[in-house]
């Protein structure tokens, strides 16, 4: 069904949404400790913030995806919705684990 090409895009998008999140934080909460303002905090806020923007850093802009699903329901061609589908969780759970990794570090609560 799916090719190792496909596979592979999506451990790509998985690590691209993991590292934006991950390293947008940390370097971040460097630039908050610059300025004065509580580098965990401020780390904190900025893995939640920026799920959404790994998420679209990841699969390559959203206007990509929502041409696939179009041509998926509209063309007939289901394999392309389940690919984005697939690409969208796979960049989500990057993201997500990247959260999580900011929490364990900043032992701050992600959702109060």
């Amino acid at each position: 069904m799916f090719s190792r090409d496909f596979a592979a895009t999506l451990v790509i998008d998985f690590f691209v949404a993991f590292g934006v999140v991950l390293g947008g934080a940390l370097i971040g909460g460097i630039g908050a400790f610059i300025i004065g303002k509580p580098p965990l905090t401020t780390i904190q806020e900025l893995a939640s913030s920026l799920k959404i923007w790994a998420l679209v850093a990841a699969i390559g802009g959203t206007f990509d995806a929502i041409t696939s699903l179009e041509r998926g329901l509209f063309a007939g061609t289901h394999i392309d919705v389940y690919k984005t589908i697939f690409m969208i969780l796979s960049a989500l759970s990057g993201a997500n684990a990247g959260a999580l990794i900011i929490q364990w570090i900043t032992q701050e609560q992600m959702y109060p």
